[in-house]
């Protein structure tokens, strides 16, 4: 078994791509006749792979979308598609799960075992005792809440602490230092904030950050790029995981679209994925 930070290093350099493609199925927007028919999440989500996973470096399931539709088994089949058509691309379980104790640890359970995820999404609000649960699952990733794209991430994120640090710089620098027991941790900064993403940078410079908010929600994807990428610093060897969900997603499923929803994905992600290369600092 190949641990998540090999397979990210070699999904990003096998398929040259920063992009992560989030599935987050809403059948209210989906094609044609499969419209409304929460029956065909899997088609829809494995057509989507199908079309583009040769131009990620992962792919990212939004678990509450398959929760809300009864369609839990959907997502451990694709899951499984994933790994059979694409071997070589993680995917991020994003849950965003923050309990602790027996608890954590059946969501752990869930997660790497029943979904067979590369990483999951957490909140570290509880502190260490919610993530060390998930540490005991050799080689799966830990990408924990740090700078979200929300605007009401500022209420508790962005309080300075009796320290002078930020809330979300206090989580950087400890899942940067005291939390990373074996280089496993990464953190999610949202593509709203590029200079706090440059911060997080600055503080977590070898750790994953995974970056939503491109897209649908606004993000610039060049300063994104250019905040969170490694640079010229040898220091700096985190990779930059930047997420797009609806833009990829439903590219053809709006009024007027071609009707081959999946080409218009890959078309999508070919878009952001050059985009995003391209905004590499020279």
């Amino acid at each position: 078994m190949r641990a998540f930070p090999q397979l990210l290093a070699g999904a990003e350099r096998d398929n040259r791509s920063m992009l992560c493609v989030g599935l987050d199925p809403e059948p209210a927007k989906f094609p044609g006749p499969w419209r409304g028919d929460a029956q065909r999440i899997l088609d829809f989500c494995t057509a989507i792979v199908d079309a583009t996973h040769d131009l990620v470096c992962a792919f990212k399931p939004q678990v509450a979308y398959f929760a809300a539709n009864r369609a839990e088994e959907q997502l451990e089949r694709l899951i499984a598609h994933i790994a059979a058509r694409a071997p070589g691309v993680p995917v991020i379980l994003d849950a965003k799960r923050g309990d602790i104790g027996a608890t954590a640890e059946q969501y752990a359970r869930e997660a790497f075992e029943r979904y067979r995820a590369d990483a999951v999404t957490l909140s570290p609000f509880m502190g260490f005792d919610s993530i060390e649960p998930y540490l005991r699952h050799d080689g799966k990733g830990l990408l924990l809440l740090c700078r979200t794209s929300n605007p009401g991430g500022d209420d508790l994120q962005a309080q300075a602490l009796a320290s002078g640090e930020r809330l979300y710089e206090h989580v950087a620098r400890l899942a940067q230092e005291r939390w990373n027991r074996d280089d496993r941790l990464g953190l999610v900064v949202g593509a709203t904030y590029p200079e706090e993403l440059a911060r997080v940078r600055a503080l977590a410079p070898t750790l994953p950050l995974l970056v939503p908010g491109i897209g649908a929600q606004g993000g610039d994807a060049a300063a994104t790029v250019r905040a969170g990428w490694r640079g010229s610093n040898a220091r700096t060897t985190g990779p930059v995981i930047v997420s797009a969900s609806r833009s990829v997603l439903y590219a053809g499923t709006s009024p007027g679209a071609d009707a081959d929803f999946a080409a218009a994905a890959r078309r999508e992600a070919e878009r952001l994925r050059a985009e995003l290369m391209a905004a590499r600092p020279a």
